[in-house]
């Protein structure tokens, strides 16, 4: 689903780029997709699917959980939050069981819900610990990694507390770190935070509770480094090791990831009113 207007939006190409906090000023974005989390038990399936595609042969970046789907161990609505839960625990009696000594969640809105251009905002309360890898991110819908792109609205490993990173990966960041950045949330495991990705025709920009710390610009060269002008959709999910969240300390187990919503807004045109109320 497309999310804006281009041709409203590229008419501020030519005059300078508006600060984040004038371009996502109220009033100015329509609600288009959300989720409040408001109905008790699993996550809603006309809007989350579970992936566990990787299971058997284990998830990328040396990963150490197995990914369970319908299991409120793992993920569960409960108070108005989703809660994704890691645990160490090896469900061996699964088929799809590939050997894991931890469990977890990851659920996408892939054919559900996906979106080119507009405001993303989740706000969560991330966990702590040695081994933790929480992320909310975006894949390509119509494209294998990289050509598709990658979105990382917000990356924190406990190895770090506070930390967090947006990143961008496209084909022209291949074999890289991707293009990103990082800022400080003293109190990420501790406080609930807005985590804000605004993207435009013109580039895309992270920001934590309305704090902007990086900008991806769309440099007019093509889809190498730029195929951010079709479909992505949603990802939430809590790995366990791996690349980026490094050695585990079995015991900070069970870990939680709480998100209290998640909310796409689409720009509207320039001059555009809002109803009257």
């Amino acid at each position: 689903m497309r999310l804006s207007t281009g041709c409203a939006i590229m008419l501020l190409c030519a005059a300078p780029s508006p600060t984040f906090a004038e371009e996502t000023a109220k009033g100015s974005f329509e609600l288009v997709w959300s989720d409040e989390f408001d109905t008790d038990g699993p996550p809603d399936p006309a809007k989350w699917s579970w992936d566990t595609h990787a299971n058997k042969t284990g998830w990328y970046n040396n990963e150490l959980q197995y990914y369970a789907a319908d299991r409120p161990e793992n993920a569960r609505v409960e108070k108005g939050r989703l809660i994704i839960t890691a645990r160490k625990e090896a469900l061996s009696d699964r088929a799809d069981h590939g050997g894991q000594g931890y469990s977890s969640a990851r659920l996408i809105t892939k054919g559900k819900a996906e979106f080119t251009y507009g405001l993303i905002e989740v706000r969560a309360k991330l966990p702590c610990g040695k081994g933790s890898w929480p992320a909310i991110w975006t894949l390509g819908a119509n494209a294998p990694w990289p050509d598709g792109g990658e979105i990382d609205i917000m990356e924190h490993v406990g190895k770090t507390p506070g930390d967090v990173f947006g990143t961008i990966h496209n084909r022209s960041t291949a074999g890289t770190f991707g293009n990103g950045s990082q800022i400080r949330v003293e109190d990420a495991c501790d406080a609930f935070h807005d985590y804000q990705m605004l993207w435009t025709p013109r580039e895309i920009r992270f920001a934590v509770d309305g704090k902007p710390y990086h900008r991806y610009a769309n440099a007019g060269t093509g889809a190498a480094q730029w195929p951010f002008d079709a479909p992505q959709y949603l990802l939430l999910n809590l790995a366990v090791g791996g690349a980026m969240g490094g050695e585990v300390d079995d015991a900070i187990f069970p870990i939680r990831f709480e998100i209290e919503h998640v909310r796409v807004y689409r720009q509207q045109p320039r001059g555009a009113t809002q109803p009257a109320e």
